[in-house]
């Protein structure tokens, strides 16, 4: 029987916009994502491709049917608000259910549906039925790096009107040799330097920490982005973590992989964030030279 664990809606989002070359959700073992509220509230409005949760005639939760639960990445169960796993309502008695054939622990919302929908309106749906190709049209948002301030995505998304427009970015961090066409009225930090061991990614942190500073403090949202969003701009993300939290790099690369998990700085930027490091905090305290990075 698995474990029951909380689930932030940071997590939950970027969950549902993890993506290689395609939306991750388009994966048949990914996400189990169940709407434990009434058919009423359901219907209403949802998560975006949440199913459901069915119960029987004792209102006993049942089983998803055609899910293959223990091979299933995530499974994530929520409610109108539950806010604590000691909690009997209605997300926590289909997490239970669900606990008895998953391998890894099933998370619940924390605030739930309120909560969630608060933070990500544009995730609202009232899309009961996914058909294979919608799922594989799915174009994912940029990934939360720190909670309504900093994201991290590609040339796509920093090019989608709508996307600046739902996270209320107002600034963008562009570390690639491309120009955005963004019509926004929005500030631009040029990083032109491409995804190779030679590129000297090293000199421009300094301002890229203070570009970002700068904008965080009065609230305005950033969005670093590289063309593919997975080495040039995860190698800044990770140096603007170790400047703001002053963690070391193996704590910034622990909380980036998490928000996004196919994030990987080339090694001559793994190199450079050890400098990095080390000119942050006055040493250098993590190996590099272990295969993980």
């Amino acid at each position: 029987m698995a474990e029951l664990a909380l689930c932030t809606e940071t997590e939950l989002y970027n969950i549902l916009n993890q993506a290689t070359k395609f939306s991750r959700l388009a994966e048949p073992n990914y996400l189990c994502l169940l709407d434990a509220r009434s058919k009423r509230e359901y219907n209403e409005s949802h998560i975006i491709t949440a199913r459901r949760a069915k119960q029987n005639e004792e209102k006993c939760f049942l089983l998803p049917e055609s899910t293959e639960l223990d091979c299933m990445k995530y499974c994530v169960v929520y409610d109108s608000r539950t806010d604590s796993l000691d909690s009997e309502g209605p997300a926590i008695q289909c997490a239970k259910v669900m606990s008895q054939i998953t391998h890894l622990p099933v998370l619940v919302l924390k605030g739930g549906y309120e909560k969630f929908s608060g933070c990500y309106h544009f995730f609202r749906s009232q899309k009961v039925f996914w058909m294979p190709q919608e799922i594989d049209e799915f174009q994912p948002y940029p990934i939360e790096v720190i909670p309504g301030l900093l994201y991290m995505g590609n040339q796509r998304q920093a090019n989608d009107r709508h996307i600046q427009k739902d996270l209320k970015i107002k600034s963008h961090v562009n570390v690639s040799l491309e120009s955005t066409n963004l019509l926004l009225p929005n500030e631009v930090l040029q990083i032109p330097e491409p995804d190779s061991c030679d590129s000297d990614l090293l000199q421009f942190f300094p301002s890229a920490c203070q570009f970002i500073d700068s904008h965080m403090a009065t609230n305005c949202a950033v969005l670093v982005f590289s063309t593919l969003g997975i080495s040039r701009c995860s190698a800044v993300v990770l140096a603007y973590v170790i400047h703001y939290r002053r963690c070391t790099l193996q704590e910034a690369w622990n909380h980036v992989l998490k928000c996004k998990t196919n994030m990987r700085p080339n090694r001559g930027f793994v190199q450079q964030l050890s400098e990095w490091e080390k000119a942050t905090l006055g040493r250098q305290l993590t190996d590099v030279s272990d295969p993980k990075f």
